[in-house]
């Protein structure tokens, strides 16, 4: 794996009006064509996604989307699709069009990117067809905004290093593991080989797990269940060991009691959501009861085994917790379902394909409801009954 994943990427939205200069600007920031460009309006249908360095920034997941005046009933569509980019976004830039300003539509956006907590920049374009005039009554308009022409090239280092300073000051994103332990430490991961394993290849919270002791000098041991009891003979003074959540029972009852234990999923329940929130939301398992409605979100799509956790094994600890059947359903992908009240419980994957502010966006949404919400492998940690334990590293 040689390239940053997009749910490692602060996702940067762009939005305005039809032909208000989008694309062109998507383009520009990039340096290369990636966005179709036209005269003709609606050219951009569902929002466009293009993963690029912004130097001296960091990676970043820039997303073109629909304009957002049009009326038409296929318009309503694509600008709910956009709109809907809102929960995932970090950042925005909104396209003004110097030439044809719509004050009532921006007005409108930036009320629903106010209720993410979404910080933007206006970007008015066009510049090279305004007059003097033209752009102090703009200015009087939108406070800060940065005057560019995507067509001459003109004002987009202005935007770029406007951008970078915007994204330096939101929150930095939070480490996997370097936090926790001093350098040097040394840490187990614990990764079975089954059926879910994809061949010749690790998953990705491994990889990043990995990646994150390494930027952080602590000296990682990668080996399977079968062979970490040889690996903690051979090992002297440990510092933590991080197991595959379906392992979590037998890693338990392998390593000493004094030695920390947590799991990847659980660390990416802090680093992607808030530990805290996910913690209290499994006080609802000592509560479960046949026939709750449960749902399970999962990040990405990818094919069901007889081992899936999330289709499988978490269904079937939950129904033994319950004592009888539950009421599953299941959603696949960023969004989330508006209507969370219908359910007693959410359970979220690892989150390792999706970004921070989606998932805290889910958790404010529950929060609202007054709906709990964890994640897997705090489900699992609670069937096996370590959870305590499992949590003790991050105290």
């Amino acid at each position: 794996m040689n390239t940053t994943p997009n749910a490692n990427r602060k996702h940067i939205g762009i939005y305005g009006n039809t032909n208000s200069g989008k694309s062109s600007l998507m383009n520009k920031i990039l340096g290369q064509d990636i966005s179709l460009v036209s005269s003709i309006e609606g050219t951009t249908t569902d929002p466009v996604q293009k993963a690029m360095e912004l130097i001296p920034f960091g990676p970043v997941l820039l997303i073109d989307t629909a304009g957002l005046e049009d009326k038409s009933e296929l318009g309503e569509v694509r600008v709910k699709k956009s709109y809907e980019y809102l929960k995932r976004l970090d950042f925005a830039i909104y396209v003004v069009d110097g030439k044809n300003i719509d004050i009532n539509t921006y007005k409108s956006w930036k009320r629903e990117v106010n209720k993410y907590n979404v910080n933007h920049i206006v970007a008015v374009n066009k510049v090279d067809l305004l007059s003097e005039e033209d752009i102090n009554n703009i200015k009087s308009i939108f406070d800060k905004a940065i005057f560019l022409s995507a067509k001459n090239n003109k004002g987009i280092d202005e935007l770029k290093n406007e951008l970078i300073k915007s994204l330096e000051q939101e929150e930095e994103e939070k480490p996997i593991v370097g936090d926790l332990l001093p350098y040097g430490a040394k840490v187990i991961l614990v990764v079975p080989i089954d059926s879910e394993a994809p061949k010749g290849r690790i998953i990705l919270p491994q990889v990043q797990v990995i990646r994150d002791c390494l930027d952080h000098g602590i000296k990682t041991y990668v080996v399977r269940d079968t062979e970490l009891q040889e690996a903690l003979s051979e090992l002297k003074h440990v510092d933590l060991v991080i197991t595959d959540s379906q392992a979590f029972k037998e890693v338990d009852e392998m390593i000493p009691k004094d030695m920390k234990l947590t799991s990847f999923s659980i660390l990416f329940a802090r680093q992607k959501g808030e530990l805290n929130d996910f913690i209290e939301g499994t006080k609802k398992l000592d509560k479960l009861k046949p026939m709750d409605k449960v749902l399970i979100c999962e990040s990405c799509t990818h094919n069901i085994s007889h081992e899936d956790i999330g289709r499988v094994k978490i269904p079937n600890m939950l129904r033994k917790i319950a004592g009888g059947e539950l009421d599953i359903d299941y959603k696949v992908g960023y969004d989330f379902k508006e209507n969370v009240s219908d359910y007693d419980l959410i359970i979220h994957c690892g989150a390792c394909m999706v970004n921070r502010k989606s998932v805290l966006n889910k958790i404010a949404i529950c929060k609202e409801n007054n709906v709990p919400i964890t994640n897997y492998g705090m489900v699992i940690a609670y069937f096996t009954k370590i959870l305590d334990r499992s949590v003790e590293i991050f105290k």
